[in-house]
């Protein structure tokens, strides 16, 4: 089974290029140009993991794709993607796992990609087993070197 992603971003050009990349390297992908469409397909299909734009419609249209997903019964894993860095923890307190900086290599996008994906699986699996997991965001968890 293909894991499928909601794609959402306006611009046309990042939509497609990511869009083809994903689907080469084996995901099903759905796009969406603008928030109140990514809403929509958020209520009438499933996704493992939604990457939204931050600044569509309005400067935190993204915010409105996180709450969205994350009010969904099948609870995808969330990203970011963004040109223009979020500093503070207001990402991750709305609800994302993660944040993607565009431009970004192919290599660095698919490998974190995967790495949400394994990590959003294992703390469903968890949650399942009814063991707490905590929660920590990808990125910051890389970053942190031995002392």
């Amino acid at each position: 089974m293909k894991r499928r992603i909601l794609l959402v971003d306006d611009e046309l050009a990042i939509l497609l290029t990511l869009k083809a990349i994903l689907e080469i390297h084996g995901f099903e992908v759905e796009t969406a140009a603008s928030g109140k469409e990514a809403m929509s397909k958020l209520k009438a299909s499933s996704y493992h993991m939604v990457i939204t734009d931050m600044k569509m419609e309005h400067e935190r249209a993204g915010y409105d794709v996180i709450r969205a997903a994350k009010r969904t019964d099948y609870n995808p894993a969330v990203a970011i993607l963004t040109a223009y860095p979020l500093l503070g923890g207001d990402w991750k307190d709305e609800g994302a796992q993660s944040m993607l900086v565009k431009p970004m290599n192919t290599d660095d996008l698919l490998r974190q990609i995967e790495a949400l994906l394994i990590q959003h699986e294992d703390i469903r699996q968890q949650r399942a087993n009814g063991k707490p997991f905590p929660s920590r965001n990808l990125k910051s968890h890389a970053a942190k070197k031995p002392a």
